[in-house]
């Protein structure tokens, strides 16, 4: 159970204080509209992840019997998160161009967050395969890990919208940087879990 936490937390964190389109759009409103608005958005997840996170475990579990399957979809997920830890670690601040356009900030966070491919295949590679681990570990398991994962990423995404809201040059300073390349490495090493994991799947070690 802690281990479905502790994946929840680095997740949850990670896409929460993450460059991307959600993260662009909460600092975006954010200083358009106020802290309110980036509020909005960073509750986005919710409405567009819940049906994915549905559609990925009940797709997942028709192959729960099958391990070499799960166990490809975990070395996929490993180089799906190795990949977004090198990101992490080379990230440089986040410069945000503002236009004007009208309110609307939940609606608008629901609309990017759908056409993202990020989610669709994080959930699938990642997310649905954990929480297919921790059914085995009754009802609590999976609650843990999804709980955990949307209330950090809710969570820093809410902080990202008061620290931006008070202080404009917070993306591109150097406490920001920092803090993603500390959840690079933090990814890295999870990603060699993931690994880890798919290849005890194969039967390989």
């Amino acid at each position: 159970m802690i281990d479905l936490l502790t994946m929840g937390v680095v997740l949850g964190l990670y896409a929460g204080f993450a460059p991307g389109p959600l993260l662009t759009l909460t600092v975006s409103e954010t200083l358009r509209h106020g802290i309110a608005s980036g509020m909005k958005v960073a509750v986005a997840p919710i409405m567009t992840d819940l049906p994915i996170i549905i559609l990925t475990v009940f797709v997942l579990s028709r192959f729960s019997g099958f391990h070499h399957v799960l166990g490809g979809i975990s070395l996929l997920g490993g180089c799906f998160v190795l990949y977004l830890g090198y990101n992490s670690l080379r990230t440089k601040g986040v410069s945000i161009h503002l236009e004007e356009k009208g309110p609307g900030s939940l609606a608008k966070g629901i609309l990017v967050n759908a056409l993202n491919p990020h989610p669709y295949l994080f959930w699938f590679s990642v997310g649905g395969p954990i929480i297919i681990q921790g059914m085995g570990q009754g009802r609590a398991g999976p609650l843990v890990f999804v709980g955990s994962f949307f209330t950090l990423l809710i969570g820093s995404k809410a902080t990202l919208a008061l620290l931006v809201g008070r202080f404009k040059s917070f993306l591109t300073g150097k406490l920001y940087i920092y803090v993603m390349r500390f959840l690079g490495l933090i990814m890295c090493a999870l990603a060699v879990a993931l690994f880890r994991e798919g290849l005890k799947l194969l039967e390989i070690v």
